[in-house]
């Protein structure tokens, strides 16, 4: 069995904010422990970046909003 997808990372960021948190503060770190595709990657990291300029839980809540626009049906 290979690591979790894009659907455990959503799923795991909607309900846990200390992952959340974790996930705004070292994306890359995050985002090595889970099998995403070079898309889903890129969308996740442009969410965390577009939102540099905000306080961590501005960040963390646009963070959200982007996910769950994207993959979260």
């Amino acid at each position: 069995m290979g690591r979790p997808g894009i659907r455990e990372l959503v799923g795991r960021a909607m309900i846990d904010k200390e992952f959340l948190a974790e996930l705004v503060r070292d994306p890359d770190v995050v985002l090595a422990r889970y099998e995403l595709e070079a898309e889903e990657r890129s969308a996740v990291m442009k969410a965390v970046a577009r939102t540099g300029r905000t306080t961590e839980a501005e960040r963390a809540r646009a963070l959200q909003a982007v996910m769950m626009k994207r993959w979260a049906t």
